[in-house]
């Protein structure tokens, strides 16, 4: 085993499935205790047994990201068991796609609630189990609609443009007292919960758009995750890095 993280515990966020159980489970693999929180508990404790079976350290956590006294609560669960706190990875998404006119106040306020209320209640739990004098890392999940936008896409990409905005001005607060804050944009993925809202013509489409051909791949976006939040980047901070294929840099 990597042991570059050594002594890091990391709460992730979405980590049952997806890019965020990747996450956690590069994170683990690098010798860091993590904490595996997803609102379903049942795929919070697979994520977290396949971690321990594989040498890892980690600990299942349900909770509604979108509830900040329970982020704080399996924050403060986590740095009991491991110790404080070194980084978070913001990674929970909640995701429906639709014409602007269609949208729904419930549906849009569940997005935002997921999507960047919850990064602010990830940030405040880290600062608050965090170790003394700061020195943590922080990663969020935004993406490259942020940058381009995309058909249907109005909500999403409101909130992913929340994330990168509040990524920039975070590393300017938090720099001062020794916290990183950076994000990592993926491509199109074909995660689990991807594929319920996108279909095989979808994601045709989004390979003929993306420079490399292919769409991304689940352990790659992981692998920037770890860069980031790891002290490989300790001179990094406020990056938006794009791990999209070349999609962001495609001209039309």
């Amino acid at each position: 085993m990597d042991h570059r993280l050594f002594d890091h515990v990391i709460l992730v966020t979405g980590a049952g499935r997806g890019i965020g159980r990747a996450a956690a489970e590069k994170l683990a693999s690098l010798g860091a205790a993590v904490g595996v929180l997803d609102i379903v508990a049942e795929t919070a404790l697979e994520t977290a047994a396949l971690i321990v079976a594989s040498g890892g350290k980690a600990l299942a956590l349900a909770a509604d990201v979108a509830d900040r006294a329970a982020v704080f609560g399996a924050a403060k669960k986590l740095s009991e068991t491991f110790g404080p706190l070194t980084g978070i990875v913001n990674d929970a998404m909640w995701i429906r796609y639709g014409p602007v006119e269609a949208i729904e106040e419930d549906v849009l306020d569940r997005m935002l609630a997921v999507g960047v209320k919850a990064a602010f209640w990830g940030v405040q739990a880290l600062i608050a189990h965090g170790r003394e004098g700061g020195h943590a890392s922080i990663v969020n999940i935004a993406s490259p609609v942020a940058d381009l936008g995309m058909a249907n896409t109005a909500s999403y990409t409101a909130v992913k443009g929340a994330i990168v905005s509040l990524t920039r001005q975070l590393a300017v607060e938090l720099g001062p007292r020794g916290i990183r804050v950076n994000a990592v944009t993926p491509g199109a993925v074909a995660t689990p919960g991807a594929r319920k809202i996108v279909n095989e013509a979808g994601y045709a489409k989004r390979r003929a758009q993306t420079p490399l051909g292919r769409l991304g791949e689940e352990s790659e976006i992981a692998a920037a995750i770890a860069f980031l939040i790891g002290p490989d980047a300790g001179f990094i901070t406020g990056e938006v890095l794009h791990v999209d294929g070349g999609i962001s840099v495609k001209s039309m």
